[in-house]
């Protein structure tokens, strides 16, 4: 990775520069991090873990026809993407209440919301990632209308594609994370596309069942098995066998 020219390092991952114009490689680091970086840890294998499952469902999603920046996985640790102008925003799509919801609306974590929520978060860690309203995004020009709607609808499709699926393998999905970029063609048209990564980092996922924690609020709760939970998500997801390792850090599987 040293003769690689790196181009951003994150908190999980590290993006170098593609072998091709308009790509770029994504590195998913095992760093663990909650509360704007203020707890940290380092989970061995959860990196491999988030590589194969977001493989798995950006490429699921690229098959039904929402457009992502995926375009393959490289290696274990490793995936090939567009290169995108990422809107500074986060889209959080909330099914039922937990996390910040519940605590700021004075509802019972657990209940299912009247119905699906879609929120704005402006993405800058100083300021804690505050929440925006449309007229923000307007206001300060990270967004046009036009591309709020297009987010929205895309996010939208998204919770309904990943609540079916999740939901067959026995996963109820509470509420998930989306980033979102810009990529233009030959004749400087843009479109936006989804980017970052789908994985039990920016996913919210319980047990259908017991309603046991199986994202990363086990390492912000303190629960414990952090790893052993995502790799269980991707077990049921029929990305890996029972018992597979977690950690090895080359080549195809």
């Amino acid at each position: 990775m040293s003769r690689r020219k790196m181009i951003y390092e994150g908190k999980a991952k590290i993006l170098y520069e593609g072998p091709e114009p308009g790509t770029l490689v994504a590195y998913f680091k095992d760093d663990a991090t909650a509360f704007n970086a203020q707890k940290k840890a380092v989970l061995e294998g959860k990196g491999v873990l988030n590589n194969r499952i977001s493989e798995f469902i950006m490429g699921h999603l690229n098959a039904l026809g929402v457009p992502t920046h995926f375009i393959r996985r490289l290696n274990m640790r490793e995936q090939l993407v567009r290169e995108v102008e990422i809107i500074p925003l986060e889209v959080v799509v909330r099914n039922v209440a937990a996390g910040s919801i519940a605590k700021k609306l004075g509802l019972t974590e657990g209940e299912a919301l009247p119905r699906s929520i879609v929120e704005f978060y402006y993405k800058n860690d100083a300021l804690e990632d505050p929440m925006v309203s449309e007229e923000h995004i307007t206001a300060f020009n990270w967004a046009a209308t036009q591309d709020i709607d297009d987010m929205i609808a895309m996010a939208v499709r998204v919770n309904d594609i990943l609540s079916g699926m999740f939901l067959a393998v026995g996963i109820r999905l509470i509420d998930f994370k989306l980033e979102f970029g810009r990529i233009y063609d030959q004749n400087d048209n843009m479109r936006i596309i989804l980017a970052d990564e789908i994985s039990p980092d920016s996913c919210r996922l319980w047990d259908a069942e017991t309603g046991e924690k199986m994202d990363k609020d086990r390492f912000r709760r303190d629960l414990g098995n952090v790893t052993e939970a995502y790799a269980e998500v991707a077990r049921r997801l029929g990305i890996m066998k029972d018992n597979a390792p977690a950690t090895n850090d080359e080549g195809e599987s």
